[in-house]
């Protein structure tokens, strides 16, 4: 499987990302062929070749005439509409707006069909998001992995007045996605980056195995004083299948001072949070005295929430935490029929083994209640009942990819694009958005601002183009 590795030391803006997609690979020629269909007048793709810290990156920039349109969703879709976009180029860029949309529409009270683009919807962003759709596409890859995301500190005038770093839409944007702290006073990742890395990314962490066949250095406008600013892309082949897992939090604190009726209701709390298992573990701690270690795992997005649990129930002091590979089986939830009634089961299945039915507890429970039967004679109908069953017999119609993945990543949910390559969120974050219909959302508003420094620790907003705030 080819896939692809945003390495975002320095955060990532939409040119940034097309720059190194370019130096990755991808022909400018294709993407200028792109562009000119799109039927915007004026507009021309620079490309160079620059230095930034000693490392030799490359340089992409949208020269276009001034322009002020104010650009709806609706606007945004005929653009695409007219150029000559594959259809799964087509869907991953509406996928790209539609993250903007909803933030937007989130942040100013508004909904999807109303808002409008300010500076996503001028023509550097749309070309921008554009090239970067497509040129994933060309590079054939099929899944997006990358490192948590910097958002840096300070102040940044945008096209609603002065605000805290990450601006209020990158934010909302932001939301589900692992961040890092990097002491970098002004804006590392801009909406349209942020956006990018929302829609397409499946998996944040490491750098997954992989076999490297190109790598592209894209370069920001901004010059930082201690570090590259350059976004890292590399490409390459999969060494090892990862459908077949995913990464989730592990959790743990030493308790010596808790009682046992603390400890199970503790558990029981971070159960109903969502953690996908919870355990304890004794241990001598320090002068001989006997205590236990809780332990938590959970989907990444949830490692927030199950933190304040535990420091709320059990009043710890600190808590280890780790991101951790985890393989998985693939996994359903199903029903079996015995004389007594039916039975919920868990079915689990590789794709060169035959199913594994178990049955659920709390089913057979109120069944042999019901019943006035043993319950271990329910469990051993259920098991009879069930041998020998195919995953259609057991009413499993499509086989999933992977295991128990409403999640995978950080960010909630499953974008699924309806395309063949950059198979963004193949994880089924727990809540499936198909942007192949094109989010009909609306944010417009291209005002050209300029975003110069407003020495209150005022900075450019984006980047990796300084004239413009993609919010």
């Amino acid at each position: 499987m080819r896939v692809a590795y945003l390495d975002t030391a320095v955060g990532i803006s939409g040119d940034m990302t097309v720059s190194a997609l370019i130096e990755a690979g991808v022909s400018v020629d294709a993407l200028r062929d792109v562009v000119n269909s799109l039927g915007i007048d004026g507009v021309e793709l620079e490309v160079s070749k620059v230095i930034k810290m000693g490392f030799s990156s490359t340089h992409f920039v949208v020269k276009h005439p001034p322009q002020h349109a104010h650009r709806h969703m609706s606007d945004i879709r005929a653009i695409l509409d007219r150029g000559k976009l594959t259809p799964r180029q087509k869907a991953v860029a509406l996928a790209i707006f539609g993250e903007i949309a909803i933030a937007e529409a989130k942040v100013h009270g508004t909904t999807v069909d109303h808002v409008h683009f300010h500076e996503v919807g001028a023509i550097d962003s749309i070309v921008d998001i554009v090239c970067a759709a497509v040129g994933f596409d060309l590079l054939g890859v099929e899944k997006i992995y990358c490192s948590p995301i910097p958002t840096g500190y300070g102040r940044i005038k945008i096209d609603h007045g002065v605000c805290s770093i990450p601006a209020p839409a990158t934010a909302e944007i932001l939301k589900g996605i692992p961040l890092v702290d990097v002491r970098v006073e002004g804006e590392l990742t801009t909406p349209t980056g942020a956006a990018i890395v929302k829609a397409l990314v499946s998996q944040f962490g490491p750098m997954p195995a992989m076999k490297i066949s190109s790598i592209g250095y894209g370069a920001g406008t901004k010059n930082w004083p201690d570090r590259a600013n350059v976004l890292r892309l590399l490409v390459g082949e999969a060494t090892v299948a990862r459908s077949s897992g995913d990464q989730v939090w592990l959790l743990e604190t030493n308790l010596d001072d808790i009682t046992g009726e603390v400890l199970g209701y503790t558990q029981e709390r971070l159960l109903e949070a969502g953690a996908l298992d919870v355990y304890t573990t004794p241990i001598s701690m320090k002068k001989g005295r006997p205590g236990v270690m809780l332990s938590v795992i959970g989907r990444l997005e949830d490692g927030t929430s199950l933190e304040e649990i535990i420091f709320r129930e059990t009043k710890t002091l600190g808590i280890r935490r780790q991101i951790i590979d985890r393989a998985t089986q693939n996994r359903a939830k199903g029903k079996v029929a015995t004389k007594w009634g039916e039975v919920d089961v868990k079915i689990s299945w590789s794709n060169d083994h035959n199913p594994v039915v178990t049955p659920e507890y709390d089913s057979c429970r109120e069944l042999a209640k019901s019943s006035s039967v043993p319950l271990h004679e329910v469990y051993a109908a259920v098991t009879t009942a069930a041998q020998g069953l195919s995953l259609e017999q057991l009413g499993i119609k499509q086989k999933p990819k992977s295991s128990d993945h409403s999640h995978d990543h950080s960010h909630s949910h499953s974008h699924d694009h309806s395309h063949d390559h950059v198979h963004s969120h193949d994880h089924s974050h727990s809540h499936d958005k198909d942007h192949s219909h094109s989010h009909d959302k609306d944010h417009s508003h291209d005002h050209s601002h300029d975003h110069s420094h407003d020495h209150g620790h005022s900075h450019d907003h984006d980047h990796g183009k300084g004239h413009r705030h993609d919010h």
